[in-house]
């Protein structure tokens, strides 16, 4: 069935609707071969969102990466990405909060076939500000349908990523302008931190921010 839906979707988009427990009614659509995830307002994997990331990831030494912490899983896109393009195979940490969402991971995109990925079904806030574990790189990809909750744009929780991160940052800021002022202060945080560099990306295919910050060679945790 997968596999005729995947050829009809060559003549128009099979949609699917799922229930989640915290960004509402959930989309998964077979669409010109392949198949993504979308709320009412955004794409949450494997669409706009994965190239969004995949760009910021090309700036990331792969080389020095051995263990990778995802924040918000959605459907795992940039899981696939981190293997599938930029060839790491090292620990992959995810942290999802909403396990609807984890299960469609699971059984619309198989996301458990991926080896070396431990999936946490945790709140974000939460499980960062309580780890004792260092990671080489941290992907904040944290959103309610098309919104950061404001305890990820907070100085608590931007100060408990620092503490744990050993090499790099990549902050998806999203797309809402209404949020910008408010992102600021993720970007003012990184940038006044002196273990970090920081590169801040504009309209990342046409419309997302992001924010690169790389920890400077000389500083310890």
């Amino acid at each position: 069935m997968s596999k005729l839906k995947q050829i009809l979707s060559y003549l128009w988009p099979i949609t699917a609707k799922k229930d989640s427990d915290f960004s509402g009614l959930l989309e998964v659509t077979w669409i010109d071969g392949k198949k993504v995830l979308d709320t009412k307002n955004a794409n949450y994997s494997y669409g706009a969102l994965q190239k969004v990331l995949e760009n910021g990831l090309n700036f990331i030494d792969f080389r020095q990466i051995e263990s990778v912490l995802i924040l918000g899983l959605g459907g795992g896109s940039v899981v696939r990405s981190l293997q599938e393009k930029f060839n790491f195979f090292g620990k992959i940490y995810a942290v999802e909060i909403d396990q609807k969402i984890i299960d469609i991971a699971k059984t619309e995109f198989d996301i458990s076939a991926i080896k070396n990925l431990n999936i946490h079904n945790s709140d974000a806030f939460d499980f960062v500000k309580n780890r004792d574990q260092f990671y080489d790189l941290i992907i904040v990809d944290l959103f309610i349908d098309a919104e950061i909750p404001e305890a990820f744009l907070s100085e608590e929780f931007c100060q408990n990523l620092s503490e744990i991160c050993q090499n790099s940052l990549l902050f998806n800021l999203g797309f809402n302008e209404k949020a910008g002022d408010k992102s600021k202060k993720v970007i003012q945080f990184f940038k006044a931190d002196e273990k970090f560099k920081v590169e801040e990306f504009k309209e990342v295919e046409g419309i997302n921010r992001l924010l690169l910050a790389k920890r400077n060679r000389f500083t310890s945790i």
